[in-house]
């Protein structure tokens, strides 16, 4: 993912992919003066103590709905822990969320990619004292290739046919081109029906950003939010897509693992010119974003990953997605419960939280950063 406003670019080698040291949080403001301990909306321990801020306020967030399912698991224990800073998430996606922030209307925005110079520009408006809205790596994870053919069960796609597929270019199943990769596999002669976003996301961008990558100039669009490809059909949010997988035979759309995983479909493994293919796997996302990069500057963490990797079992089609804050100039009167909420979510116990959940753990130096991020917002 490449950082999409100016300024001077520094780099850092994020390294092997590892669980940041957790957290010890010392209590502040809780009803009893000491920090809380609770369990994950699965019912496992989330291993954090959650510290409450001590002026507590309810926190709205709205964007991306890949991460839909990590808040989820985060709101419960954090409500729990601290009644009076309920958290409130709408995943409409990144495109809609940093809209929304930029108007003032929510604390926070999810996005599936880093912000954009008009981006930050517009977000001046509302961070007062001077600040302006920054990117806080939270919630990594993949874009699976998610389908539903019958008598299917491994599939291989690479770059240059998936491109294809998801802009009419290939329309049969037993396309020669999708044979070459699946020897031995008996393809149905049916029509591929394929899903994308409706709405501006940050799945699409990650998903594009790997075709303009690795398809040899078969997606002739720039990485974009927005939806370019031809033909196919759409459906609104991750959850839509998934859903629309799900009943439709001969289909093949993109979600985040989680909603694959919740919804039990099946997903492609990637050829990437590696020694085999490679299968989408949390365990195989993280050797990726293991060798990504920090392109932000100052308290921005902006992230670059490559989408053209092909190192052994590095799933090439990895996201993650930013919480949007100001960097200083929040909103007075939600400004701790902010800090609060995101200090949980950037502890090892957050991490892990949402670790089964078709998530990966933040690589540590990357969390170490954040970490040190949220102390200085303002």
């Amino acid at each position: 993912m490449k950082l999409q406003r100016n300024g001077r670019t520094k780099a850092l080698a994020i390294g092997a992919v590892a669980l940041v040291s957790t957290l010890s949080l010392a209590a502040c403001g809780s009803d009893n003066n000491s920090a809380k301990t609770t369990s994950s909306a699965s019912g496992a321990s989330s291993a954090a103590a959650i510290t409450c801020a001590s002026k507590q306020a309810p926190l709205q967030g709205a964007g991306s709905t890949a991460q839909g399912n990590a808040v989820d698991v985060w709101k419960a224990a954090y409500g729990t822990a601290c009644s009076g800073t309920q958290v409130s998430y709408n995943g409409v996606g990144s495109g809609a969320g940093v809209a929304q922030f930029n108007q003032g209307k929510v604390a926070f925005a999810g996005s599936d990619f880093a912000l954009k110079a008009t981006d930050v520009a517009a977000s001046k408006a509302v961070c007062q004292n001077g600040g302006q809205a920054i990117d806080l790596p939270m919630v990594a994870g993949l874009v699976t290739l998610v389908y539903n053919v019958d008598g299917v069960n491994n599939l291989i796609l690479d770059g240059p046919t998936s491109a294809k597929i998801f802009d009419g270019q290939i329309t049969k199943w037993n396309d020669p081109a999708i044979a070459a990769l699946n020897p031995g596999v008996t393809l149905p002669a049916d029509a591929i029906q394929t899903f994308h976003r409706s709405d501006d996301s940050g799945t699409s961008y990650n998903l594009t950003s790997y075709f303009a990558k690795t398809s040899g100039g078969a997606w002739s669009y720039p990485a974009s939010k927005t939806w370019a490809g031809k033909g196919g059909q759409s459906a609104t949010g991750s959850a839509g897509v998934a859903a629309q997988i799900k009943q439709v035979k001969d289909s093949i759309g993109y979600v985040e693992l989680s909603y694959a995983q919740n919804n039990s479909l099946k997903t492609a493994s990637i050829n990437t010119g590696a020694a085999k293919a490679v299968d989408a796997t949390a365990a195989n996302a993280a050797i990726t974003l293991g060798n990504s990069t920090v392109v932000g500057t100052g308290n921005d963490l902006a992230l670059q990953l490559d989408y053209g990797t092909k190192a052994d079992n590095a799933y090439p089609i990895v996201l993650v997605t930013y919480e949007i804050a100001c960097d200083k100039g929040n909103a007075p009167a939600t400004l701790d419960s902010l800090k609060s909420f995101f200090t949980y979510i950037a502890s090892n116990g957050g991490q892990q939280a949402i670790a089964d959940k078709g998530y990966v753990p933040l690589p540590t130096p990357v969390a170490s950063k954040v970490q040190a991020a949220i102390g200085n917002l303002s």
